[in-house]
């Protein structure tokens, strides 16, 4: 079976394993890097930074397609030209187009890290931990002409736990990518899979990382939704808290509710250590979170974060 391969890093990566695992011939795949970096920044891009996923290409001798769009002519071309039975895409920005998820021959099928149709759209990962899902997963469904809306050929279910991150989860959903892509494979291959369509009465599409967002509301949230709010960023963008005119940073792997027995007016902070970095500020729902390791944002301000912490009035 020929399959080319669309992706981006960890996931491109995995998607090639899976391909591998289920005996496919990898005629070609094309990078995310090639669609958004025009030449000169493409080649710096590959020259000075590590680049795991052009390693592994180069490695196994796979062919790496060079068109500036997944939509191009050219990528059309090269699609007819090789026979291609599946198209498989993880990590992609642009929206494939009718003519060209209408080649491959068995299916061209794309990677969503949620469960759909949960959590359509940019960056499930963020939303999934921001609203405090305790699961999350993948899915794997056929392209059509809408956004992560086509039938579904193969779901896996993944746990997020209390204290993980947007990496966290990222990691877990691309490390089982490598798994579910092989079965998927291996299964249409022999006709086996049965595509069901979305329910579109439960489609949930996820909201782009606005600068709002960035902004910790302690009079507002409680101390769960800043906790969850702060680990759903990273590693995509900071958290900000406000003190005066300054804002700090805070450490996501450092972050404590805690239960008070009096009473304090939302946003007050109520303790500090500057040897730690840490400040504790009341939420809206009497209780606090503690924050371990703040920095000030900046990075000329960044080695004063712990005097500056020292300074501040409880």
């Amino acid at each position: 079976m020929k399959v080319v391969i669309l992706g981006k890093g960890a996931m491109l990566i995995n998607l090639i394993k899976g391909a591998q695992d289920a005996g496919c011939e990898i005629i070609g795949v094309l990078r995310y890097e090639r669609v958004v970096l025009n030449w000169f920044k493409l080649f710096l891009h590959d020259f000075f930074k590590t680049n795991p996923d052009v390693t592994f290409i180069k490695k196994f001798k796979i062919p790496e397609i060079k068109v500036k769009s997944a939509n191009s002519k050219k990528f059309r071309d090269f699609l007819i030209k090789n026979n291609t039975d599946v198209l498989l895409v993880g990590t992609w920005r642009e929206k494939i187009s009718k003519k060209i998820f209408d080649i491959p021959k068995i299916a061209s099928i794309n990677l969503h890290p949620s469960l759909l149709p949960k959590y359509r759209g940019a960056n499930p990962y963020y939303n999934a931990i921001k609203n405090m899902e305790t699961k999350s997963g993948l899915t794997l469904h056929l392209i059509d002409e809408k956004f992560d809306h086509g039938a579904i050929l193969k779901q896996k279910e993944i746990e997020i736990l209390p204290n993980d991150t947007g990496r966290e989860l990222k990691n877990k959903i691309t490390f089982e990518a490598r798994f579910e892509a092989a079965d998927i494979l291996q299964n249409i291959a022999y006709g086996t899979i049965i595509p069901v369509p979305q329910n579109e009465d439960n489609a949930i599409y996820c909201e782009n990382i606005s600068n709002n967002d960035l902004m910790l509301d302690f009079e507002n949230c409680t101390a769960e939704e800043l906790h969850a709010k702060i680990r759903a960023l990273h590693p995509w963008a900071p958290a900000y808290v406000t003190v005066g005119r300054h804002f700090l940073i805070p450490n996501p792997y450092k972050l404590k509710i805690v239960e008070l027995n009096n009473f304090y007016p939302a946003g007050k902070i109520i303790a500090k250590s500057g040897r730690k970095a840490s400040l504790t500020i009341v939420c809206k729902n009497k209780k606090a979170l503690k924050m371990d390791g703040l920095k000030l944002y900046g990075f000329f301000n960044r080695p004063f974060s712990k005097l500056f912490i020292h300074s501040i009035r409880t």
